[in-house]
């Protein structure tokens, strides 16, 4: 997943006049304009790396000027106590942003470091890891980048870039009469007929209908094992499968094999812990 940097400087910035506001009072205090630093980004625990190019457009944004230098890549394993990246130049700057820094590496290596743990876990399934929309409003496109580093795929990033027909818009839809999945499915086709369509089964039935009515995807929702091994066969390679609901990494093993596409994840995101990374000054 490429992350623009139109969209990164916009990120940047609202972090930036969130934490800075009018300016870092301590820092302007003490540190004289000219005083130069370097600083290292150090991990506490083992972790998979994640946000560097976003902390290069984070320190462009500060008015002294610092060089960012990355010693690993991004998606790459790193042992706690790698030197993750070395930043030199302002000291004003170096440490105003360092919280702003911290926030987005912590958050973002989490993220990484958890998809690994659950990509891993398929060992070699051809099933793939995909997230979800549970992100944090305003960093979906920073989670998901996040997600992609740690070698999981990337779900749709909004509502508009695929149709997704869950179980609340299923029920609405019996308002408008019966046989709730084709009639849905169908006006889908009539109004975005450039989009993929994705169907939430709950049931074996669910699973049935929209099969028959030809969408792409066919999500098989808080299903058991035997369960998703039947909607499997009664799909029959008409639409890719994705499960969903009550996925943890311990059930993993079971489900490499039993012939899924996609496993989706929220958990990815919404319960990633941030990884323990310091910013270490040196003269």
């Amino acid at each position: 997943m490429n992350l623009s940097a139109a969209s990164m400087r916009e990120i940047c910035r609202r972090a930036i006049a969130e934490d800075v506001g009018s300016g870092d009072a301590t820092t302007l205090a003490i540190l004289p304009a000219e005083l130069e630093i370097t600083a290292h980004f150090v991990t506490r625990q083992d972790c998979v790396c994640a946000g560097f190019p976003v902390l290069q457009v984070l320190f462009q944004e500060f008015p002294g000027a610092v060089v960012l230098e990355p010693h690993v890549q991004e998606g790459q394993f790193c042992p706690a106590g790698s030197n993750l990246a070395s930043v030199r130049g302002c000291a004003r700057t170096i440490l105003t942003a360092e919280r702003t820094a911290l926030n987005f590496l912590q958050r973002l290596c989490g993220i990484a470091t958890l998809t690994r743990r659950y990509v891993q876990a398929l060992g070699d399934s051809q099933t793939k890891i995909l997230d979800t929309r549970k992100t944090t409003p305003g960093l979906r496109l920073l989670e998901k980048y996040a997600v992609w580093a740690g070698g999981g795929q990337n779900h749709r990033i909004g509502l508009y870039d695929r149709i997704m027909i869950k179980d609340n818009h299923r029920e609405l839809a019996k308002l408008c009469g019966p046989d709730a999945i084709p009639h849905a499915v169908q006006a889908c086709r009539q109004h975005y007929p450039q989009l993929e369509i994705e169907v939430e089964a709950d049931t074996l039935e669910d699973v049935r209908a929209a099969a028959a009515a030809g969408v792409e995807y066919i999500l098989l929702d808080n299903m058991s094992d035997a369960e998703m091994a039947e909607a499997i066969r009664i799909i029959a390679g008409r639409a890719k499968t994705e499960a969903s609901g009550g996925i943890t990494l311990e059930r993993l093993p079971a489900l490499r094999h039993l012939g899924l596409d996609f496993i989706s994840v929220g958990a990815l995101t919404h319960s990633a812990t941030a990884v323990d990374i310091g910013l270490d000054f040196l003269g």
